[in-house]
């Protein structure tokens, strides 16, 4: 990571944008746990950060302070950085494999982000349709045309019978942009429309901090979680209620116990429950059927030495899937009081 003194703070760090925030906060985290961070972001966010890493320019440590604040963050050097295409591509080297990278920065500096349009399929066609007959017949024509067919057929059906008409006679004839036109219209797009959904989905930024915590080592996240005590007491306390490691199997109903056994190879349950309690163990053992629990129980009596590395890598398979499964909304970690056991 590039550092530097200066005190300038250009225009267009003044009002960072979320995915500005993003990147500054990781370059700020150095390579190594950077790395670690964006193997949990999806294409189309890496590409966002990326972009904003790579046009960050000069961020002040005023600015810093007021990100780390923010997200409840903690940092102890006072440096300013800067952020350019080179240290974009520097955080992702190393992470990324080098065709991974040169694809993520080849999007970044011109060529189609087609993911965010591929993203774009998950917005409600009577959502796009209100969207769409606010712009120009033009740029209407030119959006519906990046689409798939299905999507774009059934946004057009919503759309009024004049403005549609006049959209399709303007797609016959549609030329080819300039990439800072595609630019510009994906950047609106990924803000208004994707980035607004996730907005309103309601995923708070507990929920945010709390995804990124759960994927931590557990002595990384003790450690972040003992510094974000120390910034925002009563925030952390909504953060712990939201995270969620194999010792906390006992927070989930016996429903959604069984229901998430169900999807885990016996070999997997016998590693992860080598030394655990009794009472832990036999509350797993009651989510099991009858003949898994039997496999289980002979396996765990055979008096086998295992890893600890594997057992934790056990233990880190089964909660990440739990973490998996409640995003699709398949089961809830926290149980009402009907549910729980």
């Amino acid at each position: 990571m590039t550092v530097t003194s200066t005190v300038r703070i250009p225009a267009s760090t003044r009002n960072l944008k979320g995915s500005d925030k993003v990147a500054a906060l990781l370059l700020a985290m150095g390579k190594p746990v950077a790395g670690r961070l964006l193997k949990h972001f999806d294409p189309l966010e890496l590409r966002q950060i990326t972009k904003s890493a790579s046009g960050l320019g000069a961020v002040p440590t005023p600015v810093l302070e007021a990100l780390v604040e923010e997200f409840s963050a903690h940092f102890s050097n006072g440096l300013d950085l800067l952020g350019n295409a080179g240290e974009a591509e520097q955080l992702l080297t190393g992470a990324f494999s080098p065709e991974q990278v040169a694809d993520i920065l080849s999007d970044v500096l011109g060529s189609s982000n087609s993911s965010m349009w591929e993203k774009l399929a998950g917005i409600p066609e009577n959502v796009f349709a209100t969207y769409l007959l606010k712009e120009h017949p033009q740029t209407t024509a030119f959006i519906l045309s990046k689409l798939s067919s299905s999507h774009a057929a059934k946004i057009s059906a919503q759309l009024p019978r004049d403005f549609r008409n006049d959209v399709m006679r303007r797609m016959l004839a549609l030329e080819p942009v300039q990439d800072s036109t595609l630019r510009s219209i994906e950047g609106v797009l990924q803000e208004d429309l994707l980035n607004a959904a996730a907005r309103h989905s309601g995923a708070s930024p507990h929920s945010r901090m709390a995804n990124i915590i759960n994927q931590l080592e557990p002595e990384e996240m003790e450690d972040v979680l003992q510094s974000l005590t120390l910034a925002r007491p009563k925030e952390v306390e909504i953060l712990k209620r939201l995270l969620f490691s194999f010792d906390d199997m006992l927070k989930l109903s016996v429903k959604a116990r069984s229901t998430l056994f169900d999807k885990i190879p016996t070999e997997r349950v016998v590693l992860a429950l080598r030394g655990t309690e009794a009472a832990f163990r036999d509350a797993v053992l009651s989510s099991l059927t009858s003949r898994a629990r039997r496999l289980v129980e002979s396996e765990l009596d055979d008096g086998s030495v295992v890893s600890p590395r594997d057992v934790a890598k056990a233990r880190r398979a089964i909660a990440d899937l739990v973490l998996e499964m409640a995003q699709r909304n398949e089961i809830e970690i926290t149980p009402t009081e009907l549910d729980a056991a």
